[in-house]
Formats: C-alpha cells, structure tokens, sequence
C-alpha cells in the first residue's frame, strides 16, 4: 500500500531534504507539502488519509507547543513527528508529553532521518540518543490546558494564534475577512474556554506553550 505523508514546514530546502529522507525510506510514498497551520488544514479538509505527519513547531500558524497539542486531538490515529531546529533536551521532552510521536532535530543527516522514519513508521519512538538518556520517568502537567486548546474551534485557534502575536481585534477581522463583532465574540468564547478573563491573562497562560525561535547559526 501506498504511504500518504504530509511534511509541514515552512523552509523550503529542509522540506526537499526531509522529502528526500522520506522517498529513501519509502520508495512508493505519496508526499503532501504544507508551509502553515492553515495549509495544512486545507489539505485536511480533503480527507487525505496520512500515515504520518511531520511537523515543524515554528511553522507559522502553530505557535510552539499548542499547534502541537491541537494538531494531536485532530488526528489522534495518526503519527505525529516534529521536526525541529530548536533541540534542547526540555523541548524535546515537552514534545513527546504533549503527544509527538517522535522528534528529529534539523541538524540531523539525511541518513539519521531515514532511520528514524523508519522506525517511526514501524511503530516505534525515536528521539536522539542524547534525549532519550535525559528523558525523566515523568513530566510537569498540563492536561488542564492541553484540554482547553482542544476543545477550541479551527477559527477560534487561528484567532487565539493571532491574539498571541499581539494583533487587535480590527486587524484580526482585516485578515480573516470577517466582521469586528465576529472576532469579540471568538475572544468572549477563547477567554472562556481558556478560563481567562481578558487578552493579557491569555498570553500569561499560553506562556509556557511558547518556544523561543532557534539562534541563526551562521556557520550551519
């Protein structure tokens, strides 16, 4: 059978080295591109039935940790890999508990990402060897608010995401076409469903979600 995999990330030489990594490990797979949280939804929208997702965490649309845990309750059955240039041993650990199935750092050789494709796809977890000796019997809770962001609705998580990069209201309805009053109303049932009553205790609880971009490496 055919493998369906979906690469979302916003670089485009990483996506062509990633998809070159994929096509060694599976010869007869059939690569989706996506470079935003709302590319990959339209794609979404199309019913295709992915095998695997590899997900970028700084990919526009996903604000760290949250694209994460809301790309997870959206496709529960499906593998969900993240791909990252930021590969502290903390983030890599905050990815697997909020439900990544596996991570592969950037820096990593075409050769280490095919292994881990494969294994991925085998049904394994695979980490980098130097995270997987550091990774603790256990890991703060935040079931409280990873069931918070879930039980929010496409348009109200593209609204959160907006409200997160410090956009007004009007802005907001300037970009996704719709009324002022359409927005207060998503904010009104954001803060509710986040428990919060106002945009800057908003941004204080998704704080700890948040990942600071990677350094430039101007030596890669």
């Amino acid at each position: 059978m055919m493998t369906t995999i979906l690469i979302a990330d916003d670089h485009p030489l990483f996506r062509a080295a990633l998809k070159q990594a994929v096509m060694a490990s599976f010869t007869d797979a059939n690569i989706h591109e996506a470079d935003s949280l709302s590319g990959l939804e339209e794609l979404g929208h199309k019913s295709l039935p992915f095998d695997v997702i590899l997900l970028d965490l700084h990919m526009p649309g996903t604000h760290g940790f949250s694209g994460l845990i809301y790309l997870r309750e959206q496709y529960r059955k499906v593998p969900l890999v993240v791909i990252s240039a930021t590969e502290d041993v903390d983030v890599i650990q905050r990815a697997i508990h909020f439900g990544a199935d596996g991570f592969i750092p950037k820096s990593a050789s075409v050769e280490t990402m095919t292994e881990a494709m494969k294994k991925i796809m085998a049904g394994e977890r695979w980490l980098p060897e130097y995270a997987r000796r550091a990774m603790p019997p256990t890991l703060p809770d935040h079931s409280a608010m990873s069931e918070r962001i879930t039980s929010l609705t496409p348009q109200q998580f593209r609204v959160m995401g907006m409200l997160m990069e410090g956009m007004q209201n009007k802005v907001i309805a300037y970009e996704l076409d719709v009324s002022e009053a359409t927005i207060k109303a998503h904010m009104t049932a954001i803060f509710r469903k986040l428990g919060v009553r106002n945009r800057t205790q908003a941004v204080l609880a998704l704080k700890d979600l948040a990942i600071e971009p990677p350094s430039v490496d101007s030596n890669p």
